[in-house]
C-alpha cells in the first residue's frame, strides 16, 4: 500500500535516458514519479506538487543541482533531497551535504545504494511526522493541564526551558549525525579526507555537548557570590587579555577602556568575569558575521570594552561592537530562555547565565542594537552598603 506522504519522488536529470530508466525503476518500486530536465522546470513542478523526495543530478544546464537544493530547502526544509553525481564530482556532493542534502549516490546508480538512500529518506520523513504528532499531542496535554493547575506560570516556564534545551540538543545531534555520515562515507570509499572531516565534525559536537553540560550546571547551581571590595577594572582587563587573540584572529580590534581611578567596588569578580566573557564572545561572533556578510566593503570591525562609574554608587561595564546588529523582533526575544541569534551554532545559555548573575548582584543588563550597525550591552551594578 502506497504511503502518499513518503512515496512521491521528483526526479531531475538533463539526460533523458537516465530519467526514463530510473523513473521506471522507481515506479516499479512503488513510487509515484514525476521528472524534470533541469532545475528551473523542477522548481515549477515542486511548487505545484510538493513531493516528499527530490532526486537531482548535480551538474545540469539552466540551474544546477546545488542551486535547486538551496531553493527547495529555503521553501520546504523538510523535503528530503538525494543528489546524483558522477565519480569526479564528489567534492560537489560533499558540499551539498552542508546545504542539508539527505544523501548522494554516484553514477552508474547501484540498485542497493539507491534502496538504502531512499530508505533513509523515508525514515527521516516518518520520524518527523511522528515527532510532529507527538509534539502536537504534548502541546495539547500541556494546554489542558495548564488550565487546571494553579502553578500555570511555573509550568509554562518549565515548558519553555525543555523546548529550548531540546532545540539545543537537536542541533548538536544533527551535527553528530552529519559527522557520522561523512565518516561512514570515508570508510565506505576508503577516503582519508572524509575520515578526517567526519572525525573533526564529531569532535566539535562532542565539545559542544561538554560545554552545554557545564553551562547547564553553572546555571542550575545555587548562587554563592563572594561579594568583596575589588578592582572593578580587573575582570575587564582579564577578559580583554583572554579574548584579544581570538578577536585578532578574525581581524577585529578589541579595545579596553578601564576605570581611570584606583577605587574599589563590592562585587564577585569571578562572576563578572564570566559575564564579560559571554558578552565579548558574542560581540566577536557578531563582528565576524558582519565582516563575512560584507567582505568587500573593507569595514574595520571594532569592539570596545569599557568599565566606569555612573555616580558614586553605580558601576557599569559596556561592550560595544559595530557588528551585524539585531532587528526589533530579535531584541524582544534576546533574554528568553535558550534563545540564540546564532542558529545551530548557539544555545542561548550564555546570556541566560549572564542575566542570572547580574540579577543576583542586584544589577541590570541593558541592550541597544540596530540591524547592520552593531550592538551595545551595558551591565549596571549598584553599590551594596
Amino acid at each position: 500500500m502506497r504511503d502518499t506522504i513518503t512515496d512521491t519522488i521528483l526526479l531531475v536529470d538533463d539526460e533523458e535516458g537516465i530519467r526514463t530508466v530510473l523513473g521506471i525503476t522507481l515506479e516499479d518500486a512503488g513510487y509515484e514519479v514525476r521528472t524534470a530536465a533541469d532545475g528551473r522546470e523542477a522548481l515549477s513542478i515542486f511548487e505545484e506538487w510538493h513531493p516528499a523526495i527530490v532526486m537531482t543530478d548535480i551538474k545540469m544546464p539552466v540551474m544546477d543541482g546545488i542551486e535547486l537544493l538551496r531553493k527547495i530547502k529555503g521553501e520546504s526544509p523538510d523535503t528530503e533531497i538525494i543528489m546524483i553525481t558522477g565519480h569526479g564530482d564528489i567534492d560537489l556532493a560533499i558540499k551539498s551535504l552542508k546545504f542539508e542534502a539527505t544523501d548522494f549516490i554516484t553514477k552508474p546508480i547501484n540498485d542497493d545504494v539507491l534502496e538504502i538512500a531512499l530508505k533513509r529518506s523515508k525514515e527521516r520523513i516518518t520520524m518527523r511526522r511522528r515527532l510532529r504528532e507527538y509534539t502536537e499531542n504534548l502541546e495539547a496535554l500541556v494546554e489542558e493541564k495548564s488550565r487546571r493547575l494553579v502553578e500555570a506560570e511555573r509550568l509554562a516556564a518549565i515548558g519553555q526551558t525543555v523546548a529550548g534545551l531540546s532545540h539545543a540538543i537537536k542541533n548538536i545531534a544533527g551535527g553528530l549525525k552529519g559527522g557520522g555520515f561523512v565518516l561512514e562515507k570515508g570508510i565506505e570509499l576508503d577516503n582519508p579526507d572524509y575520515l578526517n572531516q567526519g572525525w573533526e565534525m564529531i569532535k566539535g559536537n562532542v565539545e559542544k555537548i561538554k560545554n552545554l553540560s557545564m553551562d547547564l550546571l553553572n546555571y542550575a547551581k545555587p548562587a554563592e557570590l563572594e561579594i568583596r571590595p575589588s578592582d572593578p577594572s580587573g575582570p575587564a582587563r582579564e577578559v580583554a587579555e583572554l579574548m584579544g587573540p581570538r578577536a585578532q584572529e578574525y581581524g577585529i580590534a578589541l579595545e579596553l577602556k578601564p576605570l581611570s581611578s584606583e577605587a574599589t567596588f563590592p562585587l564577585d569578580s569571578e562572576s563578572i568575569h564570566l559575564c564579560l566573557v559571554n558578552l565579548v564572545s558574542n560581540a566577536i561572533d557578531a563582528s565576524r558575521e558582519a565582516a563575512e556578510a560584507d567582505s568587500d566593503a573593507g569595514k574595520e570591525m571594532q569592539i570596545l570594552l569599557e568599565c566606569g562609574m555612573a555616580g558614586p554608587r553605580e558601576l557599569y561595564y559596556r561592550i560595544t561592537d559595530n557588528g551585524i546588529g539585531m532587528d526589533p523582533e530579535t531584541k524582544e526575544k534576546l533574554f528568553q530562555r535558550f534563545f540564540s541569534t546564532k542558529g545551530s551554532r548557539g544555545t542561548g545559555i550564555g546570556l541566560m547565565i549572564t542575566k542570572k548573575l547580574i540579577d543576583e548582584h542586584g544589577g541590570v543588563i541593558e541592550m541597544e542594537s540596530e540591524k547592520g550597525r552593531g550592538s551595545t550591552f551595558t551591565i549596571r551594578l549598584p553599590r551594596r552598603s
